[in-house]
This record gives structure tokens, C-alpha cells and sequence, in this order.
């Protein structure tokens, strides 16, 4: 129960009790040890930490006046109450509120710190509500994949990963006209896996990275992480990346890798045109600069068909493709992978440091929900409530927000891209919205140097319904207010 058994001398026992007992107060404090829950008893206690049961007692004995434990009879030491819900504990959460001037950092880690709460709205999360995902079938898929592997899915997973996984991934891909072999692929755990992955192979400490501008916040900071220097490209809504712009940095800086998501991008959601990703990935190879192709929001389109990606434009594996099901089907199961073209030893070798193998369970049972055709039809019925989604939140927006802001028109994916007034501070509407229990992203968050201070990010990954209008009601109200 409590780290670190303490062995002591005679002279010292008499006050031990209180360090005992101090340590079993911190885990209280730090609800390791919730209300309710029994202590060791004073013989355990006294064998574990190497204290006679007089001292084990005296701490218990503390404990029981400072009102942290109580006894019961001839059950034992209990947890008596957590004073994290006590109300002189819920001060410091209100000093940590109070307005001051905040590093990227700081935002990032404040707005996601409610990533997980079933309080909050969370119109800050861009993915799909799990009402949206086959849960039952997916269970199926699991137990099916563990009864028909020979060893139940404990043993290690080839290098590679999965093979049924990976040759279903290479028949996806003929959806986006790609032409993939099952050896073409590797398999992460996630996405961002794989991006760490092909970065580090094509990269050292100091090199510069070029990326979108508005970006996602996990890319630019995985970037920085590795010790490399990110270069921003302006993009459009539209448009998407500045090709010209890309091609005047890259005769005048040593861009050693791009890392983009010409596909649905985040937040803007735009989707580059066939022409321009070929021209990009010709620009590109002519300098023999590798472009990093993040993929993993491709499937989520509203049209008929899936556009295309990059790499089936690449001609000389300078294009590594990355995706996962993450946003797609399984968010919890951390399934990924990528297509590391001419980079692929590289990526082998990254994995085998690093992670050895992909974890089997979840790899078998996604492979199997493609082999039994279960993908295919989820995603079209998610595309579909997707495409909804996005309809109805974009005309909410449009009818309660002010009359002066600007929105996205996403052709795939979660997210609407909002411009506001340029006299509203973002990151100050975030925590005012925050005060009625609605999560939204600033637009600091989307760059290096926090420079889109009126703009915000709004999921419509949430199936619309009278508490999302809503909140999007309070939005609007509290823009009005600024």
C-alpha cells in the first residue's frame, strides 16, 4: 500500500508513527486512497513496512485524530473522507482561473484538461461521439480474433505488425488510388506514432520542418519534442497550402521534411484539389524533400467518392503516408500505421527501438472488422451522420452567432473553422464559455507564436440535439457580449 518499506532503529521508532502517518495522509490528499476504501491491517502493516504493531497503531491512531481514517469494529482502518471535496480545497482551482497572460503550453494543457470530463459539452474534441461507433460489433471482432488466433493474441506481433490488418490496409487503399502491397505497410500505435516515426527517419536535432498555419497543436509540438524547428506555410480555407510560398522557402531554407494533412485538414478542413497535391508532391520531389502525408481524417469525406491522397502521386517514395482508425472507429484501441516508401528500413528499425511490436489483441480484431466487411458499412452510415452534423451546426452558427464572422465549409472531418470580430480574445471566450460548461478550442492554440486570437474551433463530431443548440445558443451570447 504505501512505497518504500522503512527500516529503522529503537531510537527512532518513537517517531516513526508520524511519518507513517503522513505518507497514508498524501495518498488521502491525492486520492490514491479514496473515501471507503480499508487499510492494511496493523499486523500487515507492521510486516510490510518493518515497524513493530505499536508504531503501525500510533500512525493509525493519528490518522483517526487528524479525521483522515476511522475504525470499525472488528473490521478494520477505513478511509474516511477525501478532503479534495472539502471547500477550503477548491481555492487553488480558483487562483488557477484567474486571468494572466498564459504560454502556448499553458493553453493547451487548460483547454484539454476537461478532455475527458462527462460534465462538459465538449465541442473541443475533434472526433466522433462514441454513440456514433459499432461498439457490439467491434466487441464481436475482438473475440473473434482472440478465439481464432492460436495463441488467444498473447503472444508478440510480427515486426511489421498484423498481416490480415496490413493487407486490408492495402486494399483500402485502392479507394484512394494508391497501389499497396501488405509489405508496404507498418503498423503504430496511433497515428502520432507513426508521424514520430517517419519524422525521426528522415530527420536529425536542429533541422527545420514545414507544416500548416493554422495547424493542430499535436503536431507542431511533436515537431518541437523532437528537437527540430517548425517553419509555418500560410494556408487557406479553400485553397489549402501556398504552394508558391512552400516553394520559395524551400530554395531559400534547408526544409529537411513537410508535414501536412492535404486531406480535411485541422482545424480548417479544407481539402487540396488532385491537381495541386500532384503539384505539391512533384515540388517537392524535384528538391528531394520528403513530405509526410497525415491521412488519418481521409475516410470522414461527405462527397462520393474518397479523394485522393498524395502519395498516389509519388513516384520515388518521397511520400509517407500516415492514418489510423482513431477517428474513424476505435479511438481507445490505438491502432495506426504507415507507408514509409523508400523510408521504410528506416521506420522498421524506429519501431523495433522504441515499441519492438504493435499490441496484438486490438491489431487482430480491427483486421478483423475489415475481413468481415463491418468497416465499410459503418463508415458509410458515420460519413452520412457526419455530413448531417456538420449542415445543422453551420446553420446553428450562422443563425446565433453575430452577423460579422466568417465559417469554414469542411468538405470531411470534425471540425469548423470560425472567424470572430478581431476585437474577441479567443482564449478569453474559451474560459467564459467554460463557466456554463461548454469546451471550445481557441485559436492560440493552432500555432507557434498563439496568432489566431479571434478565431476558434467547434466539433460537430456530437450528434445535434437541444443541449448542443444550446450551448451553441450560449456561444453566441457571450460573442454578443464582447
Amino acid at each position: 500500500m504505501i512505497d518504500n518499506p522503512v527500516i529503522t532503529s529503537s531510537r527512532d521508532e518513537d517517531f516513526l508513527y508520524l511519518q507513517i502517518a503522513e505518507r497514508f495522509g498524501n495518498q488521502i490528499r491525492q486520492q490514491l486512497l479514496k473515501t471507503g476504501e480499508k487499510l492494511p491491517s496493523v499486523r500487515a502493516l507492521s510486516n510490510e513496512q518493518g515497524i513493530s504493531q505499536s508504531t503501525a497503531y500510533k500512525a493509525y491512531v493519528e490518522l483517526e485524530i487528524k479525521g483522515l481514517i476511522e475504525a470499525r469494529p472488528k473490521s478494520g482502518y477505513y478511509v474516511r473522507f477525501t478532503p479534495a471535496r472539502s471547500f477550503d480545497q477548491r481555492q487553488p482551482e480558483k487562483q488557477a482561473t484567474e486571468s494572466k497572460k498564459l504560454s502556448l503550453d499553458e493553453m493547451i494543457a487548460r483547454v484539454y484538461r476537461h478532455f475527458t470530463s462527462d460534465s462538459i459539452i465538449k465541442l473541443s474534441r475533434a472526433s466522433p461521439a462514441l454513440s456514433l461507433l459499432p461498439q457490439a460489433k467491434l466487441n464481436k471482432s475482438m473475440m473473434e480474433a482472440i478465439r481464432l488466433s492460436p495463441n488467444g493474441c498473447i503472444n508478440y506481433e510480427e515486426i511489421q505488425g498484423n498481416e490480415n490488418l496490413r493487407k486490408h490496409i492495402a486494399r483500402q487503399a485502392f479507394n484512394w488510388g494508391g497501389n499497396i502491397l501488405p509489405a508496404d505497410v507498418i503498423t503504430t500505435q496511433g497515428c502520432m506514432e507513426a508521424l514520430v516515426f517517419c519524422l525521426r527517419a528522415v530527420t536529425k536535432p536542429g533541422d527545420v520542418v514545414a507544416i500548416e498555419s493554422p495547424a493542430y497543436f499535436g503536431i507542431f509540438t511533436t515537431v518541437q519534442s523532437l528537437g527540430l524547428s517548425v517553419l509555418e506555410i500560410p494556408t487557406d480555407p479553400i485553397e489549402g497550402i501556398d504552394l508558391d510560398f512552400l516553394e520559395g522557402c524551400i530554395s531559400k531554407q534547408q526544409i529537411k521534411a513537410c508535414l501536412f494533412v492535404p486531406t480535411f485538414s485541422n482545424p480548417l478542413g479544407y481539402c487540396m484539389t488532385n491537381d495541386k497535391k500532384k503539384k505539391m508532391v512533384e515540388l517537392l520531389a524535384k528538391s528531394e524533400v520528403p513530405l509526410i502525408e497525415d491521412d488519418i481524417y481521409g475516410e470522414m469525406y461527405f462527397g462520393k467518392t474518397r479523394p485522393r491522397t498524395c502519395k498516389s502521386y509519388d513516384k520515388q517514395g518521397l511520400v509517407m503516408l500516415c492514418s489510423s482508425v482513431s477517428k474513424s472507429l476505435a479511438p481507445g484501441y490505438r491502432v495506426g500505421w504507415c507507408i514509409p516508401g523508400k523510408f521504410k528500413q528506416q521506420v522498421i528499425n524506429l519501431k523495433l527501438m522504441h515499441t519492438l511490436s504493435s499490441a496484438t489483441p486490438t491489431q487482430a480484431s480491427i483486421g478483423h472488422f475489415f475481413e468481415t466487411g463491418r468497416y465499410d458499412l459503418h463508415m458509410r452510415n458515420l460519413r452520412k451522420a457526419l455530413h448531417t452534423q456538420c449542415l445543422r451546426y453551420t446553420q446553428a452558427v450562422a443563425e446565433y452567432f453575430p452577423d460579422d464572422i466568417k465559417i469554414s465549409r469542411p468538405q470531411g472531418g470534425y471540425v469548423l473553422w470560425i472567424e470572430l470580430n478581431k476585437k474577441i480574445d479567443a482564449f478569453e471566450l474559451y474560459e467564459r464559455a467554460l463557466n456554463y460548461n461548454i469546451s471550445i478550442s481557441p485559436g492560440q492554440i493552432f500555432s507557434t507564436d498563439s496568432r489566431f486570437t479571434n478565431f476558434i474551433r467547434i466539433s460537430f463530431g456530437m450528434p445535434y440535439n437541444v443541449e448542443i443548440e444550446e450551448s451553441l445558443k450560449t456561444l453566441g451570447r457571450l460573442i454578443n457580449e464582447f
